[in-house]
């Protein structure tokens, strides 16, 4: 499945904090688990590789939408969550930012000794996908996290992310095994940046002298000049716009939540009692489990599953952040007994509300959503990175959403 494109990722600077992080990493874990569970660990490999599905996946976890911390952050909760569990998912996730980036050889020959794949192999991949991306495209971006991540199968994932202090942006790069048949012939599943003008490709065809003198591969002969298909620019404004989100997929994830009718079929659905809150935040995670690639165009619409970090579109609501995780641990927990009608459930709220989207064509009025969400903020336990403090639970009244 290729799947390629080119963004914008305005850098950002901070760290997670730690209440974020531990919840980042729960969540990740337990989406993966669900894909993994329902579509196999190859599955996971293709979303993983398709960069505007990773963004939508970092902003249903809470980091900031438009940022390029999303790939640090995602990466990092990835390791910590799946590591424990590798040998029963079948997923081994090496590397990471810095350190940890020139560390990934080490971690995949370890690997190899321990599954038995090929480890040269491995490394020889690792090193080649970050020469290219760091050397081979002259983009003015340098290489600081490289995160690779393999099956038992031997299939891999490469994601890569470069800055360029002078603009202040980042690109990031996306690798996947199953549609890589020639490293210097078109070889990336994408590519996320913005356009910085004339690249020096040494992928391309003519440069032939240049890939022997920083690739040592003359023997290879690239045919194609990479080419990004897709287009994504992520704005540097911090808010959340209209023109960032499809108001019609997010009024029909706000219909399924706050319309009564649609609501009590949704709990029928699920076999489980929700309040709305709750019921939005689940409904936007299953379509990152189980939409289809063209549902990620905007990825902004899923910061409305669990806020932003920063505040934008509003702060983290813990409660219902909490929630979320425990109605996906228990329909794991219980998937792993025989017991699939929760995780079935979760699947088909996904189909409902594109089933609602689609008759009833909703379009939510978004500044209307966005005051309902921070007037309701503190009785969620809403959180940012700017606030330590509990804010006191009110009971703000429910705004008009449509």
């Amino acid at each position: 499945m290729k799947r390629s494109g080119i963004a914008d990722l305005p850098l950002h600077g901070g760290r997670v904090p730690p209440w974020l992080a531990e919840r980042m990493t729960k969540l990740g874990t337990a989406i993966t688990e669900t894909i993994v569970h329902d579509y196999g660990t190859s599955a996971f490999l293709s979303r993983l590789s398709d960069p505007f599905w990773f963004q939508a996946f970092g902003a249903v976890m809470g980091m900031d939408w438009h940022s390029s911390g999303i790939t640090t952050s995602v990466m990092g909760a990835l390791k910590r969550g799946v590591t424990p569990r590798a040998s029963e998912l079948g997923l081994y996730v090496c590397g990471g930012r810095g350190r940890f980036s020139r560390n990934t050889p080490n971690e995949l020959r370890a690997l190899a000794d321990k599954c038995g794949f090929d480890g040269d192999s491995l490394v020889r991949t690792s090193r080649l996908t970050a020469r290219i991306d760091n050397n081979a495209i002259a983009d003015g971006f340098q290489i600081y996290l490289h995160s690779f991540v393999v099956t038992e199968q031997g299939e891999w994932a490469v994601v890569q992310q470069g800055l360029n202090d002078q603009n202040g942006l980042a690109r990031r790069y996306h690798w996947h095994s199953a549609t890589v048949r020639d490293f210097v012939a078109e070889p990336h599943t994408a590519i996320f940046g913005e356009n910085q003008g004339t690249i020096m490709n040494l992928v391309d065809a003519k440069a032939d002298r240049a890939q022997t003198a920083l690739l040592q591969i003359a023997n290879e002969r690239p045919e194609k000049t990479i080419i990004a298909a897709r287009h994504l620019r992520l704005p540097s404004h911090h808010d959340v716009r209209e023109k960032d989100v499809d108001l019609k997929r997010l009024g029909a994830v706000l219909a399924v939540a706050y319309e009564k009718d649609l609501h009590d079929f949704s709990e029928l659905l699920l076999l489980e009692k929700l309040g709305p809150r709750t019921l939005q935040s689940l409904a936007l995670v299953a379509e990152v489990v189980h939409g289809a690639p063209s549902r990620f165009n905007d990825p902004a619409r899923f910061a409305f599953a669990h806020g932003g970090k920063d505040g934008h579109p509003h702060p983290v609501p813990l409660k219902t952040y909490d929630e979320s995780l425990g109605f996906l641990r228990k329909s794991l927990d219980a998937a792993k007994l025989g017991h699939t009608d929760k995780l079935d459930g979760f699947k088909r709220l996904d189909r409902f509300v594109r089933m609602v989207e689609k008759q009833r064509e909703p379009r939510v009025d978004l500044d209307a959503l966005i005051r309902h969400e921070n007037a309701i903020s503190p009785s969620l336990d809403g959180r940012t990175v700017f606030d330590d403090r509990k804010r006191r639970v009110s009971n703000p009244r429910q705004g008009c959403l449509f």
